[in-house]
């Protein structure tokens, strides 16, 4: 079977601060019964679109599809017996999140193995935004465990935290063991290692549906927490890439993730490279996707993989096109090929996370 695109349905995930319209990403999720919080695009669960071009993947999950393909389709990097390496998600919050922090993949390796093992570093693209939205990300340079356990206790955790108003286009990298939250009013596009590990902190008293509080895990929180010193993540400088027919930028870059964004009115073409695969997650537009022989349309909100041995893959827009890129790279290699466009060795470290 020749590699072809595949896409990829997500599942939809109700939260309590979640929303009741999840338009104009997904309009046919509109005065929703119970509030949804995250549209997972990419979950270990998600199947594959049954198209014709699918093939043998049509109908199967990421996971069951992801075992089954060859180099030609993952990219030589990646073992079979591996997990699929990215989660990439839509989150929309008309509450606050959590107050929250996540392992590192030391960590994880030791206490959650039976939650698989891997730590969770992320990064959010803010898709929209309300005016005055914010997100808390990071505790205060002076803020140690003591100082952190009495806000705990006195409810004024927050006044802890470094607060950061966001707008559309803001990008924020997350690294693991930094504590923080997302408040109302915007959507995000989120960028993380394939784990669901989250230990919750805060949650403003609240209750689910049958009148319990969600569970907290303050114990292991403290163990991950990073205090003092300065912010290791936080909103990210992007990087400007040449290309004459499309608008591109590089959001961020770690062992993890590399992201970009891309847009555009007029045709681009994209050469894949086989070390690795790509995932295009579309926030606005329509068009065609034409591979070899072939093509299939796309519309916001979905999500394309894009096998590694593809070949060139063209789009082509119906109306004006903002999607998302992202890969595994080899983030030496990328840094290289950054240093080569002549940006600074400042400019790159805002955007590139080793």
């Amino acid at each position: 079977m020749n590699p072809a695109p595949l896409r990829i349905e997500p599942i939809f995930s109700p939260r309590i601060w979640g929303a009741r319209s999840l338009a104009p990403l997904f309009p046919e999720k509109s005065n929703l019964a119970e509030p949804l919080g995250e549209a997972w695009l990419t979950g270990l669960d998600c199947h594959i679109a049954r198209e014709s071009f699918a093939g043998q993947f049509a109908g199967k999950t990421l996971s069951e599809a992801w075992r089954e393909m060859p180099p030609a389709w993952r990219g030589k990097q990646f073992a079979p017996e591996g997990v699929f390496p990215l989660l990439v998600k839509f989150i929309f919050p008309t509450e606050k999140l959590s107050i929250q922090v996540h392992p590192d993949d030391a960590y994880a390796a030791i206490h959650e193995r039976a939650a698989g093992g891997r730590g969770k570093t992320e990064m959010w693209h803010i898709v929209s935004a309300e005016s005055g939205a914010q997100v808390l990300l990071g505790l205060k340079p002076n803020v140690g465990r003591q100082e952190f356990l009495e806000g705990l206790e006195k409810h004024t955790l927050e006044t802890l935290f470094q607060h950061q108003e966001v707008k559309a286009g803001d990008t924020i990298f997350v690294p693991a063991g930094t504590p923080h939250t997302i408040g109302p009013g915007m959507v995000i596009c989120e960028v993380q290692q394939t784990s669901d590990l989250t230990y919750r902190v805060y949650d403003y008293g609240r209750v689910d549906a049958s009148g319990k509080q969600r569970e907290l895990h303050i114990e292991k929180a403290l163990d991950v927490t990073k205090f003092g010193g300065a912010l290791a993540g936080g909103k990210v400088t992007p990087l400007p890439l040449p290309d004459q027919r499309a608008k591109k930028t590089l959001l961020a870059a770690c062992p993890f993730f590399a992201t970009e964004r891309w847009e555009f009115s007029s045709a681009v073409q994209s050469v894949l490279a086989p070390s690795h695969f790509e995932l295009f997650v579309v926030l606005e537009g329509s068009g065609r996707l034409g591979w070899q022989e072939s093509a299939a349309p796309y519309s916001h909100g979905q999500c394309w993989f894009i096998p590694a041995s593809l070949g060139p893959l063209r789009i082509e827009p119906d109306r004006e096109t903002s999607l998302i890129r992202t890969y595994v790279p080899n983030l030496a290699q990328l840094r290289a090929e950054i240093h080569e466009m002549n940006f600074s060795e400042t400019q790159v470290s805002r955007v590139v996370f080793a």
